[in-house]
């Protein structure tokens, strides 16, 4: 299983946000530059943040900012804005196991509480990284007079 793309280019889109917001109005077709994704996509993903206070977003053509300080947006966060995680829960279970199998009659007694501890684990790992972290990366590796 994969986590989508979704995760990643969100993480992009506040990031470049966050590092030209000053200097540049942000729009979607300038965070498409940046990602080499369709501005459609993007525009799709900024309505996800937005929903979920992550950033703000100008009508027609203002551009986009981030929504909170870069130390209170966390991973978790934006995993929650943008993945589609049916009712919170990461694993989806297959619908029908055979009840006439022994496997098929006890494994989703077995395996539910040790998927909720590896979903808890993610969680907790994702809730611990903040954008403040990846922008503290970033500054090492970007030199500020370059631009997308």
């Amino acid at each position: 299983m994969q986590i989508s793309s979704r995760f990643t280019l969100a993480v992009h889109i506040i990031t470049c946000i966050d590092t030209f917001q000053n200097d540049y109005k942000v729009t979607s077709e300038f965070l498409a530059s940046s990602t080499n994704v369709n501005p459609v996509i993007i525009r799709r993903l900024l309505g996800q943040l937005k929903n979920a206070g992550l950033v703000e977003v100008a009508r027609g053509s203002g551009g986009a900012s981030v929504g909170r300080p870069l130390n209170e947006i966390t991973f978790l966060d934006i995993y929650k804005a943008v993945e589609c995680v049916e009712d919170g829960e990461l694993f989806h279970f297959h619908e029908n196991p055979n009840d006439k199998c022994p496997v098929g009659r006890n494994i989703h007694n077995i395996l539910d509480d040790k998927l909720r501890r590896v979903q808890q684990a993610m969680e907790n790992e994702l809730s611990s990284i903040t954008l403040a972290d990846v922008t503290e990366d970033l500054e090492k590796y970007l030199n500020k007079t370059q631009t997308c």
